[in-house]
């Protein structure tokens, strides 16, 4: 079992903490009966460690341990109770889920907790699901509300999917006529000798999965995808159907808006058009796929006028579309910025992190919506979509497609940077400081010398957003590449911090030449402000407080209105990162006079700042 990564956080004693994923206890009075819930909780959500032997006081935690006896009783307990029904309903882990560990003269008990399979969950304590189901946030354990655990049955029902359901009451009437002579058309191009194409409209819903008759009740009529696909807006919306069905399209001319700036152009249903899932498709897609690059390609005397990004694009509209919770309050939204979309549907991602981006897992919420857009051609099925998505956005060299996953209420986005990893003054760095042979590394290295080169520093943290890799193979690589000798650490556990060696980057520094001019032996040197040490001269320390105020007006200045990089910044008051963030930066956010675009997140790679509000 691989604990690398607990160990270096709590060999770490300043930064032992508790996180979305690690959940120390104390256990010095028995077995913790509040272990269930958090294993709930984790089995729930995404995973995670449980520590038994930490102890927890104001905040500060302590490592207590246990003895060889105590070890043994516990795994001992642990095993009784996790075939129990009375505590908990499943059991998940295997041996080699438990082990005790030595960390600093103590033993400690550790629980890696997997994420349970959507035909698992819920996870729940005791015997009542309504009453012991637990997940997670930042905030730690909490209950599941009625509702989310009856979505997990649901999600959990893999013979009948959400969008099978029959809608009572419903006739053709509610079915838009030019939504499916539309859908024919794109069909009969997609398939032109497909034998659906002969078929009534009734038959030709009934085979798509939009119309159904129940073998057992015999009852019959209109599917959830049926409506939900080429449905009337009045009709979709109706109770019976998807009342809070809503989709959404925003652009928005600056990537930050600030403040109550609005949108630019928007596709909602205004009214104007039959605000179903086919339409929103056909009038969103062109918007988003506008601003992706068009090379002109011939292959075979035949014009393309697509490529593996507008793929990419596609597919995370239709994936938008398709894996949607649409019994839940919420609906589809996407916001469009001039460097990055945002693709948000409601409901739990069905597999874990890691299978999403490894791909060629067919999960789907709602198949007969996936049927229905993989018959005219404009989706994957055998799990496929993801990597087409991945793959269009590495042809481009642009930043790795972000997932985020959140809770209260269940949501999944999708971040797509249109922002190159490797802008061509970035390769210039990386090719001063590496040569031109770095090229040919692999992403995630590539990925990651690349932020070093443009960040201060960084840290298995903010990789965490950009790699769609465990912690465990981010921390791996670290080390790896600090073994190479690419990058040096500095801090332990969870506050280790990366950056590249000082020796390497001065290979892209200009050294000063000795003959200097009058207005040069006035400035403060390169060195001195990327280096600032106790050998800097009284007069250069003078002139820094002399000059200290006038640089955070000039920062003020430059980030009024605006939302800049720290990479940025630095350049802009002509100095390094490292410098610039410690001296500058962090001082004027802990200030009040600098706000971040991403608060709650300190260690985003693409944080940015801007000048705060009076």
């Amino acid at each position: 079992m691989e604990f690398d990564y607990l160990l270096d956080v709590i060999n770490s004693h300043i930064n032992l903490r508790e996180t979305i994923d690690i959940e120390f206890k104390k256990g010095t009075g028995g077995f913790p009966g509040a272990f269930w819930e958090t294993y709930s909780a984790f089995a729930n959500t995404e995973g995670g460690l449980i520590v038994l032997g930490v102890s927890e006081k104001n905040g500060t935690f302590n490592i207590v341990g246990f003895d060889e006896d105590t070890i043994d009783k516990y795994k001992k307990d642990f095993w009784s109770s996790s075939h129990n029904k009375n505590t908990v309903n499943e059991c998940l882990l295997t041996d080699s889920d438990v082990a005790d560990v030595e960390v600093l003269g103590h033993r400690i008990l550790v629980f890696r907790i997997p994420q349970a399979q959507r035909t698992q969950r819920p996870i729940y304590c005791g015997r009542d699901p309504y009453n012991g189901t637990y997940k997670r946030n930042y905030e730690g354990d909490y209950k599941c509300s009625k509702d989310e655990v009856q979505r997990m049955f649901a999600d959990a029902d893999v013979n009948r999917p959400a969008d099978c359901r029959i809608l009572k009451n419903f006739t053709i009437d509610d079915i838009d006529k030019a939504s499916l002579d539309q859908f024919r058309r794109l069909f009969a191009v997609a398939k032109p000798d497909h034998p659906w194409l002969a078929l009534e409209d009734i038959e030709l819903l009934t085979m798509l999965g939009g119309y159904r008759v129940d073998r057992v009740s015999r009852e019959e009529g209109f599917t959830l995808a049926g409506l939900l696909m080429f449905g009337k807006s009045q009709s979709i919306v109706d109770p019976e159907c998807a009342p809070h069905f809503f989709p959404d399209y925003r652009l928005y001319s600056s990537d930050n808006p600030i403040g109550n700036e609005r949108w630019i152009d928007r596709v909602y249903p205004d009214g104007t058009w039959e605000a179903n899932l086919f339409q929103f498709y056909r009038r969103v897609l062109p918007k988003l796929t506008s601003v992706l690059p068009m090379p002109f390609q011939i292959d075979e005397d035949t014009r393309i006028d697509e490529t593996s990004t507008h793929i990419a694009l596609r597919e995370a509209l239709i994936n938008l579309c398709i894996h949607a919770d649409y019994t839940v309050n919420a609906s589809l939204i996407i916001s469009q910025y001039p460097n990055h979309i945002i693709l948000s549907n409601p409901g739990a991602l069905l597999i874990s992190r890691w299978q999403y981006y490894r791909g060629g897992e067919s999960v789907c919420r709602n198949l007969s919506l996936q049927k229905m857009f993989t018959m005219f051609g404009k989706a994957e099925k055998a799990g496929s979509g993801v990597g087409k998505i991945l793959q269009g956005w590495s042809d481009q060299n642009w930043k790795r497609p972000y997932l985020r996953i959140s809770n209260k209420p269940d949501k999944v986005e999708l971040h797509l940077y249109l922002e190159s990893i490797l802008p061509n003054e970035h390769k210039q760095k990386l090719y001063k400081i590496f040569g031109k042979d770095c090229q040919h590394w692999e992403p995630d290295k590539l990925m990651v010398m690349a932020l070093a080169c443009t960040n201060a520093e960084i840290s298995n943290e903010n990789l965490q957003f950009i790699l769609p890799s465990h912690r465990a193979d981010i921390t791996e690589l670290l080390r790896r590449l600090k073994g190479e000798g690419l990058l040096e650490s500095d801090g332990y556990g969870r506050g280790t911090r990366y950056h590249i060696p000082e020796h390497l980057i001065q290979r892209s520094v200009t050294p000063q030449t000795p003959e200097v001019d009058k207005a040069t032996k006035n400035r403060i040197t390169l060195g001195e402000i990327a280096r600032p040490n106790r050998k800097t001269s009284e007069k250069s320390a003078r002139h820094k407080r002399k000059t200290h105020e006038e640089t955070k007006r000039a920062i003020l200045d430059f980030t009024s209105g605006a939302y800049r990089t720290a990479d940025e910044i630095a350049k802009y008051i002509g100095m390094t990162n490292t410098y610039a963030i410690r001296t500058f930066i962090t001082p004027m956010v802990k200030e009040s006079k600098l706000q971040k675009l991403y608060p709650q997140k300190s260690n985003h790679p693409f944080q940015k700042y801007t000048k705060a509000k009076d």
